[in-house]
């Protein structure tokens, strides 16, 4: 097996009178013609560098609250130039860290190795029309209890820095137009993944971002100098490669190679198990309901030998019967809440589902004045019912007694449902579990046991439940990390200027 260091390309070093490149500014500052600059350059609301004029489209003055020399300049730029952030993992996360850590510095080497294909779960999210963010939780603390694993970590800085809102604005002004639909799920307005896809690689290669697939870090550990030493391995061609560097971001999803990365840098792993599943159901005559759905059920969730009081294991919303089980919103969202529980009772439990939780049969008289239509009950799903309690089909509902009408009433609003499986659900495939955020400052998605070490998206235990919110962690997440290996690179005094 050949093993090489990994050759980049060349990144200019710049002198006093060297030529000033489009993508390298500082924000509002006129630079002196004396030191060969020329230019007037702004900072859009992301805080990434822009060229004033030309192909920037808007120009912003900015009072200046400190001047610096132009010979500091050139040499954090000189600095920044040799530094190296590696990025491990090419989804969501990984991809939008990449892009803000170079609009923070742009002259950060910024290089991103990708396993498969970029943002490939972008790719195929939201039935290919990638759900990017819920736009119906604006309040920080609302947002947070979306999350199974991180709710009450992410109630403090995580979403004010980046949120849903900041999400739908960074697409936005890149030309991207996105619609909210009424269940908070936002989606592009073409409908295609492919629209998000195609806008972020774009930007990351306009920032400069070296982007590199089908190779895979396969261990990482500290030198003497205090850089990350990996090795990469390409195994198409029997290929392994030496890489140092300054800054080392792990993205990699619920990959195990993101896991084994962390646990050689000193982390510990919270045990990952499958979140956002259907249920299989053992119901033989449930078989003839697939593909009927309910818009609006109330569904509680009982496992075996579990004391643990989780409210969220009651959830109301839509239901789809499939031909292994039980599916849609209101069983992912039990599934998302109760992952861990259900692994531990090897999946199986037990679903109570109220398909009528707005109608309440309190007496005799309402219940025999209910009908299917008025019930809202498609005809399979009643004749379902009249089997389940041994009633013939063809028997008219006048002719059935109120006794009978009692035990009908009694399965709509208490029907249970024996769980001995998960299914899959091939739209979002999360997975709880991870680096516990007990070892990461959330503030900037830096690990508390290793210095210039950062965590984004999935690698770290927060999984939210379905409708956007996996997305948004990822945003937030990448954004963070982006934003503090930008300001490290560049110092503290330049930091400030471009908070």
């Amino acid at each position: 097996m050949a093993v090489r260091t990994l050759p980049f390309l060349a990144f200019p070093k710049f002198t006093r009178n060297s030529s000033f490149p489009d993508t390298v500014k500082l924000r509002g500052r006129p630079l002196s013609s004396k030191s060969g600059f020329s230019g007037l350059v702004s900072q859009n609301k992301f805080g990434d560098a822009d060229k004033i004029g030309g192909d920037s489209g808007f120009l912003r003055w900015i009072k200046r609250r400190r001047r610096f020399s132009d010979a500091s300049f050139i040499c954090c730029a000189q600095e920044v130039s040799e530094q190296l952030l590696v990025v491990v993992g090419g989804g969501a996360a990984g991809i939008f860290a990449a892009i803000r850590a170079k609009g923070v510095a742009p002259y950060l080497r910024v290089l991103v190795f990708e396993k498969g294909k970029f943002l490939s779960k972008v790719k195929i999210s939201g039935g290919g029309r990638c759900n990017v963010t819920h736009g119906h939780c604006v309040d920080t603390m609302v947002l947070a209890e979306n999350y199974p694993r991180g709710n009450k970590e992410l109630q403090g800085s995580f979403f004010k820095m980046h949120g849903p809102l900041d999400t739908i604005s960074w697409f936005s002004d890149r030309g991207i137009e996105l619609k909210t639909e009424d269940d908070g799920r936002v989606f592009p307005v073409t409908n295609s993944s492919s629209t998000i896809v195609d806008c972020l690689l774009l930007e990351a290669r306009k920032k400069g971002v070296l982007l590199q697939t089908g190779k895979v870090v396969t261990s990482a550990s500290r030198a003497v100098n205090g850089k990350f030493v990996l090795k990469i391995e390409k195994f198409s061609v029997d290929l392994v490669e030496a890489v140092e560097a300054d800054y080392l971001l792990i993205a990699t999803g619920s990959s195990r190679q993101g896991h084994s990365l962390a646990v050689q840098l000193g982390h510990s792993i919270v045990e990952p198990m499958p979140s956002l599943f259907t249920f299989k159901i053992n119901d033989t005559h449930l078989l003839e309901l697939s593909g009927v759905s309910f818009p609006n059920v109330k569904a509680k969730l009982v496992m075996p030998n579990t004391s643990k009081i989780i409210p969220q294991l009651t959830q109301v919303g839509p239901m789809l019967v499939t031909h292994w089980g039980l599916s849609g919103p209101v069983i992912l969202q039990l599934s998302a809440w109760g992952a861990r529980e259900l692994f531990r009772s090897n999946y199986t439990g037990t679903i109570f589902v109220d398909f009528v939780p707005n109608l309440h049969f309190d007496n005799k008289q309402k219940v025999h004045n209910s009908s299917p239509p008025q019930l809202g009950l498609v005809k399979r799903f009643w004749n379902y019912l009249l089997d389940r309690e041994g009633i013939d089909g063809d028997v008219m509902w006048a002719c059935i007694s109120n006794h009978t009408l009692i035990s009908i009433a009694s399965l709509l609003k208490h029907c249970n449902f024996k769980v001995n499986g998960k299914g899959k659900f091939k739209d979002e495939f999360v997975t709880s579990g991870g680096v516990p955020l007990s070892e990461i400052n959330l503030k900037t998605m830096e690990s508390k046991i290793q210095p210039h070490l950062f965590f984004a998206g999935e690698v770290v235990n927060v999984d939210g439940v379905t409708g956007g919110f996996n997305f948004q962690n990822a945003w937030s997440g990448g954004y963070i990390a982006g934003t503090s290996i930008g300001k490290l690179t560049l110092g503290d005094s330049i930091a400030k200027e471009i908070s």
